[in-house]
Order: structure tokens, then C-alpha cells, then sequence
């Protein structure tokens, strides 16, 4: 007999708290595959489950039309090979009959019935300071105490209640898409009412239509849809999957989305509209929702102008399909961007509202006063039904976990108290206070953002090889820091102002559950991101988590697993992964060779005014420049960039996207200098050339199309030291007049002996032996304390207003810090931005670090205010993520 069998029947006789070293709560996709690997580990397990067989949420929503929105061929286990090839879907979207019957088969396969205890719910959870175990009440059977508590509980399996006045009253029908009857319903012949067109709601409307004498849809929020096609699974797809299922499994493992796509590469912007619409209609009719939430172009979850093309394109589809242009209307969502809520599949969903026995009722024109005896009241009529079916959707992510209550921790600690706020967790898996306590694709963790079926597996896979070390290891308690727990809140938040998710009141952000908390939830990062940091915490000796044992043993390297913001933490992944030699072993003429090639594949950035190419009367000869300007009537303030690469790289081109992002958020007119370069011309070439273009620029401003009087200057890295010192020369030799300076880590001195230096030394592309090599080629170790070369060493009274960025994670970020300081103790008005997670290239990097649109936000602000212009108000953040390999180094090398 099994030994959980043995125990339960000792404590049913004993009265005493059934002893098991891991208590299950759930026993859908996350439940089973728990009970198998902790089997497979050595470890005792229950689970505990409300409903009388598996299949979790796919046990209660059996409304009619439940479908999965992720192809059946991918939300499947892959834990098992054999599984794999002793299943075959019927249908590329399968029903939820099938589904449940998948993880029936699974069940038995694995006879992982034995080990639940059915009918059952948890009624309360203490954690025992003095045992270091879990004592778990039931309102089924004798108690159990363990050492270690899981929530397999999933994400949408709490369903939310109406908040609509007179549901008693109601004399009629009422069902729940949650909750509906096993034995089904039938509606021939009946007045029915939807409320509600989320997934279950756009699912159900087409079937029930089709039964119903009338069927009225209350619809507040209209959502995406997009047409299933459902059939037989794909033939390309199932070839790809049978030809090599170890890989498709481990691509789809390393993915962003938790299924076998690439990441996309090619901006809306790159595209012409014949190009976008043609992507466009070939993901429409592939009927799939990862590939059209993914592959249309890079910066459609990113971008609000990218997003709009496709809300646009989705809205002709509408248009087309419904008859009724003021239904067709109703049904258009322009409340949030494609994605940022989750998009539906439908078979024949707008096409139903063409029926003679279907209306729609839009809510925010005649929003529900009260259910009444005989149906809904609204602001303007009386509407009779005889069935109410609520498609209001559920109290993701948290609900379910929450209403296992009470959870008490540490210290008599309420979870529901900690997250009373908004749910906080390390890794979305474990909670501060909260020992030996974790959930399964829990708030925190990519989740509802991802196939479930490959997070769940990775999630349980952590878990259980975790429990299995603490064992092995001697350990018997796990908990996470509140260091750690803090930083990844932090990780959370930047991730999710990547994308377009912010600009959304979701069930994602808890909005659609009154009284919660709102923030976005599920980790944006993607799963493969999201997998790597998993195993970073690991690799790093458990970082971030107090493991303790008996006697006194203990073990905790505290830290923040991630500091970086993510998109440069991948953009720097990439970097490591292509094993590029330093850039100083290449020489002078092989490290621009390399630049060069490498920025020829790089997206110039979005369209602007006009640019124009020319040259300039230099000390020794012609300087190129390029003038970027406006797509604005001018003239404009005119802005002197001075381009970075270290006096050695790059030229009045290299730095196009920069300049282009920031002509097109300050109405300004950018003009790039090509100053001359080291080796062959050393200090103080590079100075006294910007210098001359300088009082060129301003003197010719009027030809040039720009505004007379004032300038102001910028630059980045190497020239954001030449920007300096620019401003330096022009108040000791008598102008021209500079209105403001925008120095992006810049170099300001030649010490290196500041903590970033140190502290930034390594692993961030710009090395301090790149920095080394940088100085050695341009200027003499004698001549390096000229102000010229090191600006914080002049004399610093009276110049203009400065904005000076620095980034967390570039040796530079001191010395950069040092010049604003000190130019502030001089009397120069001065702000500085600190950016957090940041490293030396980010803000150059326009085509591929989204998380820099909000700090050249505030450089352009910054510039406006310098050039005594108002502030620009903007649609969204212009941003485009993921370019070619070549564009991504390319941008970090210029």
C-alpha cells in the first residue's frame, strides 16, 4: 500500500494530523505533474482537490464553445516523450471534453489518483515556527502537517461574483460560464442574457445564439477577437514537431511566449503598408494567436504607433464582418492596445450578431441599473429574459490563492494581509514570511503571459528539485529575503513598462475585480528571460533565499538576482553569446572596419523632416556634418551633436538613430559633426575641430534651416567629453552663445580610479581596458589633465545649463555624476538622470533598449526647456524592440 495511503488511514484512526512532506493544492495541469516529479524525487505528497476528479480549471468551465486559445499541439506536458506519442489531438484548438479527458488519461497513466484527496477544500493554513512545518485543515478528513505547502490552485479558477443590484430577485435561470452544469443546459426556445465578452463570454455567444428564441449581449468592454480556424492541427506545425520533438519542445522552453516562434526583428516602421497588411492578412487566416501577438512586426506589443496598425487592421476586419455599422461600432475596442488585454479566438463570433435573434446592448451607452424579478433594467428600457448567463470572467492570478484562506506565515502573518496592497513574491514562486511556501505559476511569473502547459512544467521542475536539494543538503526550511523579494518587484515593474500592458485596465492589472489592487501581474519578460534567471538564482548559491537546518545551520547570499533593466540584460546575453573579441585587439583600423560593417545592418530609425549631407570649413581642412531635421514647418532651435566612439570610432552617421529619436521628440533641428579622429589625429584635434564646426553651425544656422541666435549642444560618450568642452571654449573665446548642454555619459576625466570603474570594470561592453586603449590612442598621459581632454579639471563658472545622463552600469557613471556636481557647486544650473539598470551604450541603442524612451523623454524635455520652448505632448512611447543581430551590435559597438 502506498505510504500516503498508509498514513491517511493511521491518522483517520489516531485523530492525529496526517504527516506527509509535501501538501498539493490542485489537481489540474500543475497538481499532476507535481504529483509525478515529487513521486519521482523520493518525497510523500497529497493533493487536495475541491472537485470530484482532475482537470483543475478544465474540470469547471464546461460552458458551452470552452476551447484553449494555444494550439493543443503545444499546451500538452512535454515532460514524457512516450506521453507525447500516446496522444494525438483531434483538433488544433481542442474542446474542453477533450482537454479534460487528456488529463484524465494522464492520471492514470501515471496513477496519480491514489495520492488525491477529492471533495476536499483547504480551510486554513498555519505555519508552525517550532516544527518548521505546515499544518493544513480540510473540510474533508483529518488535518495534515508538511513540510512544505504548494499552490497549484492556477490563475483563472476563481471566479468573480456580479456586482449587479437584484441577482436574488432574479425569478429565472442563472449560470456561470465558470461553473457551468456537468449535464449541460438547454436553452431551445429561451430568452437568454450574456453579460460579459471576455473569452468565455466571445466563446459561448455563437452556440448559444444558435439555440436561443433571442439572445442579448450586455457588453461594457468590447475586446479583439480573432477568427480560430480551427480544424486539424497544422500540417507545417505537426511535421516541425514530428521531425524533431526534442528540439520543438526545448524552442518552445526557450522562447518568449513559451511556444516554438522566433522573436520577430523587422519594426512596423522598416515596412511599407502593402508589407504590413500582407503579414497582416496571412496571420489573420493562420488563425493563431501567439503568431499574430508575435510575428506581425517587433514593436507591436512596444509601441503605441506600431499597436495602432494592427488595432486599425482588426477594426476593418470587424467592419466588414458585422452588417450593423452601429453595432460594428460598439463591438470595436479603443480603450486599450492590441495585446495589452488578452485577445480572444472565435469561431463566427461577429459574424453572429448578424442574426435576427441576437442584439447587443452596449453598457457604457445604457449601462444595467438592476436584475429584476423578469430580466435587466437598464438606463433606457425593460429587457425580459428568461436565462442570465454571467461571462464575467474570474479574480485572476491572486483570487484563487486568496480564497485558500487564511494562509497564515510567520509571525502570524495573513498572506491576504501582505497582499492587501497588491501580491508581492520573488520569482513569482515563493513569498517573504511565507517558509517553504510556493505556487505555481504565481503572480510574479510569466503565467497567464505563456503557453501554461511549458511555465507550469518549468515551475514544478524548480520546485521539486529545490525541495530534493534542501533534503539532500540537510536543510529544512527555504524562504525568500525581503532584499530579494524587493528587487524582483522592481525587475517586475521594468518589464512591464516595456510593453503596452501599463496602458490597459485588465484582469492582467486585477482592474476588472473591484476594490484590487491594480499592477500588472504576470512577469512581461517572456519565458525563456524568465527561465535563464531561474537558474541564475541557483547557479549563484540560491541567491536571494535564507535556507535553514537543524542545530543552528544556515545559508543566505542575499542580493537581487536582476538589476540590469531587461532588455539590456538580454542585449548583453546576446553579446556574450557571439564570444566577439575586445575591441582594442582589433586595432584602430579593424575596430571602425568592424563598426562600419556592422552599422551598415542597423535600422537608421524612424522617418524625420529631411536630412542633409555637407561639409564645413574645419582648422586643417573640410569637416563632414548631416543635418537632421523636423518633419515641422521651421525654422527650428538647432542642436549640435558631436558623435561617440571614444575619439576613434564612428562618425557624423554613427549615431543616426539617436539623433532621429530625438529630432522627432524635441521639434529641434539635430546637425551631427564628423569630427577627426585618433590615432591619426591626437589630442586636441578632435576638441578644437567640434569647436570650429561649433561657430560654423551657429554663424550659417539661418542657411542650414535652423533658427538664428542661441545653440545648444549634446553627446554621447566621447562626445558628450567634446560637448563639454565645446561649452568651455565657447565662454573663454567669445561664443557662440550655447543655450544648453545634453551630455549623455560623458567622458569628463582621465582618472580611473573611481568605484565604477572598478565596479563596471568588466561585462558591460564598455571595459575599462576599452577606456584604457581609448585614452592611450587619443591623448599623451601628459596633456590628459588639459580641460580640453578632462572638462572637469577647467574652470567651470558660467557656463550654460546642463542635463547630464549617466547609467548604473558603465565605468563612466562616477565621473559623469562628478562633472554635474561640480558644475552645480560653480552656480551652472544643473539636473542630472541616474538611470537605473542602465549600461554606457543604452540610450544610444534606440532600435533595440525600449526601456531608454522614458530618459530620452526627459533629455528631449530637457532641450525644450533650454531652447525656452514648451513641452511636447506625445501619443504613447515611440519605441521598437528586437532588431538583427548585426543592428543589436552595431548599436552597441558605435
Amino acid at each position: 500500500m502506498p505510504e500516503a495511503m498508509v498514513a491517511a488511514r493511521a491518522s483517520e484512526t489516531s485523530g492525529k494530523p496526517q504527516q506527509v512532506d509535501v501538501a498539493v493544492v490542485g489537481a489540474g495541469f500543475a497538481g499532476l505533474y507535481l504529483l509525478h516529479r515529487l513521486r519521482k524525487a523520493g518525497l510523500s505528497a497529497i493533493a487536495l482537490e475541491e472537485a470530484d476528479d482532475v482537470g483543475g480549471t478544465w474540470y469547471w468551465n464546461r460552458y458551452p464553445g470552452a476551447r484553449c486559445d494555444i494550439q493543443t499541439i503545444d499546451y500538452s506536458y512535454t515532460f514524457d516523450p512516450e506521453l507525447d506519442k500516446a496522444w494525438t489531438w483531434s483538433e488544433k484548438y481542442a474542446t474542453q471534453p477533450e482537454i479534460l479527458r487528456y488529463l484524465g488519461f494522464v492520471a492514470d497513466r501515471y496513477d496519480l489518483r491514489r495520492d488525491i484527496r477529492f471533495k476536499t477544500r483547504v480551510k486554513e493554513a498555519t505555519w508552525d515556527d517550532a516544527a518548521e512545518r505546515w499544518l493544513i485543515k480540510t473540510s474533508n478528513g483529518p488535518a495534515f502537517s508538511c513540510r512544505h505547502y504548494i499552490m497549484a490552485t492556477g490563475c483563472l479558477s476563481s471566479p468573480k461574483p456580479p456586482e449587479i443590484d437584484g441577482v436574488k430577485d432574479f425569478r429565472g435561470e442563472i449560470y456561470f460560464t465558470g461553473r457551468w452544469p456537468h449535464d449541460g443546459v438547454n436553452l431551445a426556445g429561451k430568452r437568454v442574457a450574456v453579460i460579459g465578452t471576455g473569452s468565455s463570454g466571445i466563446q459561448s455567444i455563437p452556440l448559444i445564439a444558435e439555440q436561443a428564441a433571442h439572445l442579448t449581449v450586455f457588453q461594457r468592454t468590447p475586446n479583439f477577437a480573432l477568427p480560430a480556424h480551427n480544424g486539424p492541427s497544422p500540417s507545417d506545425r505537426m511535421d516541425l514537431f514530428r521531425s524533431d520533438r526534442a528540439a520543438y519542445r526545448e524552442q518552445a522552453r526557450q522562447s518568449m511566449t513559451g511556444v516554438p516562434y522566433p522573436q520577430q526583428t523587422v519594426v512596423s516602421w522598416q515596412l511599407s503598408d502593402a508589407e504590413r497588411r500582407e503579414r497582416f492578412e496571412r496571420a489573420w487566416a493562420a488563425g493563431d494567436l501567439v503568431h499574430i501577438l508575435t510575428q506581425l512586426w517587433a514593436d507591436q506589443g512596444v509601441d503605441v504607433d506600431g499597436n495602432r496598425i494592427v488595432q486599425d487592421l482588426i477594426r476593418e476586419k470587424i467592419r466588414a464582418a458585422v452588417r450593423d455599422p452601429e453595432t460594428a461600432a460598439a463591438l470595436m475596442p479603443d480603450d486599450h492596445p492590441f495585446g495589452a488585454k488578452r485577445p480572444c479566438l472565435d469561431t463566427n463570433y461577429y459574424a453572429t450578431y448578424n442574426r435576427p435573434n441576437v442584439t447587443l446592448v452596449n453598457l457604457r451607452q445604457e449601462p444595467i441599473k438592476a436584475i429584476t424579478a423578469t430580466g435587466i433594467t437598464t438606463g433606457k428600457r425593460n429587457i425580459d429574459v428568461d436565462v442570465i448567463v454571467f461571462a464575467t470572467g474570474f479574480d485572476a492570478m491572486t483570487g484563487a490563492i486568496k480564497a485558500v484562506h487564511p494562509i497564515t506565515g510567520r509571525g502570524g502573518k495573513s498572506l491576504s494581509d501582505v497582499w492587501a496592497h497588491g501580491p508581492q513574491s520573488y520569482l513569482g514562486l515563493t513569498v517573504a514570511g511565507f517558509p517553504n511556501f510556493f505556487m505555481i505559476t504565481g503572480p510574479g511569473s510569466p503565467s497567464v503571459l505563456s503557453n501554461m502547459a511549458v511555465s507550469i512544467e518549468q515551475h514544478v521542475d524548480w520546485v521539486v528539485d529545490r525541495l530534493a536539494g534542501l533534503r539532500d543538503k540537510g536543510f529544512t526550511t527555504m524562504e525568500p529575503t525581503d532584499k530579494a523579494q524587493a528587487g524582483w518587484e522592481q525587475h517586475m515593474a521594468d518589464c512591464a513598462m516595456m510593453t503596452l500592458h501599463r496602458l490597459a485596465n485588465t484582469w492582467y492589472t486585477g482592474a476588472n475585480v473591484p476594490g484590487k489592487a491594480q499592477g500588472v501581474m504576470p512577469y512581461c519578460g517572456g519565458v525563456g528571460p524568465y527561465r535563464s534567471i531561474c537558474d541564475e538564482v541557483v547557479g549563484r548559491g540560491m541567491l536571494g533565499f535564507r535556507l535553514t537546518g537543524p542545530n543552528g545551520t544556515a545559508q543566505c547570499n542575499d542580493g537581487e538576482v536582476v538589476r540590469l533593466q531587461p532588455d539590456v540584460r538580454l542585449v548583453l546575453g546576446l553579446l556574450a553569446t557571439l564570444n566577439l573579441p575586445p575591441i582594442e585587439s582589433m586595432g584602430a583600423q579593424g575596430a571602425c572596419a568592424f563598426v562600419n560593417e556592422f552599422n551598415k545592418g542597423r535600422p537608421a530609425g524612424r522617418p524625420i523632416g529631411e536630412i542633409i549631407d555637407g561639409t564645413l570649413p574645419g582648422n586643417d581642412g573640410p569637416l563632414p556634418y548631416r543635418v537632421y531635421k523636423p518633419a515641422t514647418p521651421g525654422p527650428h532651435p538647432v542642436v549640435v551633436y558631436f558623435h561617440g566612439g571614444g575619439w576613434v570610432l564612428g562618425d557624423e552617421a554613427s549615431d543616426e538613430p539617436f539623433c532621429r529619436d530625438m529630432v522627432r521628440r524635441t521639434g529641434m533641428m539635430f546637425v551631427s559633426v564628423g569630427y577627426r579622429h585618433a590615432p591619426e589625429h591626437r589630442f586636441p584635434t578632435a576638441a578644437e575641430d567640434s569647436y570650429a564646426a561649433l561657430r560654423w553651425i551657429a554663424e550659417h544656422a539661418t542657411e542650414l534651416g535652423g533658427k538664428q541666435g542661441a545653440v545648444l549642444v549634446a553627446g554621447w560618450s566621447a562626445g558628450g567629453n567634446i560637448a563639454a568642452v565645446t561649452c568651455q571654449l565657447a565662454r573663454d573665446r567669445g561664443g557662440p552663445q550655447i543655450a544648453g548642454q545634453l551630455l549623455v555619459c560623458p567622458v569628463t576625466d582621465c582618472s580611473f580610479d573611481r568605484p565604477s570603474y572598478n565596479e563596471n570594470a568588466t561585462g558591460y561592453f564598455l571595459t575599462r581596458s576599452l577606456m584604457f586603449w581609448f585614452w592611450d590612442l587619443y591623448c599623451a598621459p601628459s596633456q590628459r589633465t588639459d580641460p580640453r581632454a578632462s572638462p572637469i579639471r577647467g574652470q567651470l563658472k558660467g557656463l550654460p545649463p546642463a542635463f547630464v545622463v549617466t547609467c548604473e552600469f558603465d565605468p563612466l557613471r562616477d565621473e559623469g555624476i562628478a562633472y554635474g556636481e561640480a558644475m552645480a557647486a560653480a552656480g551652472v544650473p544643473v539636473e542630472q538622470l541616474k538611470a537605473r539598470g542602465h549600461f554606457h551604450s543604452s540610450f544610444a541603442m534606440v532600435d533595440v533598449v525600449v526601456t531608454g524612451v522614458p530618459g530620452r523623454i526627459q533629455m528631449a524635455e530637457a532641450l525644450r526647456r533650454f531652447a525656452g520652448l514648451p513641452p511636447l505632448v506625445r501619443q504613447g512611447d515611440e519605441s521598437s524592440k528586437g532588431q538583427s543581430v548585426a543592428g543589436k551590435i552595431a548599436a552597441a559597438a558605435s
